[in-house]
């Protein structure tokens, strides 16, 4: 997924249709299926060859519910 609008469409059509919203970005469909929502930059710095960049990725996505894309490239950025 590429942006936070789109994360939101996605998530509000799975929580709002009698689901539930988790910690890091997961939801739990009506059906009791369980759903991440990722952004592409969070998989993208998951699978990172720089260590430092998905430690820094893993643990601004440890702090949230919904994924901030912002927060995640902040992040990234931090060195």
């Amino acid at each position: 997924m590429k942006s936070g609008g789109c994360l939101g469409k996605k998530s509000k059509a799975i929580v709002g249709n009698g689901g539930q919203e988790s910690d890091c970005g997961w939801c739990k469909g009506k059906w009791g299926v369980s759903w991440q929502i990722t952004p592409r930059v969070l998989s993208e710095a998951m699978n990172s060859t720089d260590p430092g960049v998905s430690e820094r990725a893993f643990t601004a996505m440890m702090t949230m519910r919904k994924i901030d894309v912002a927060t995640i490239e902040q992040a990234i950025a931090d060195n």
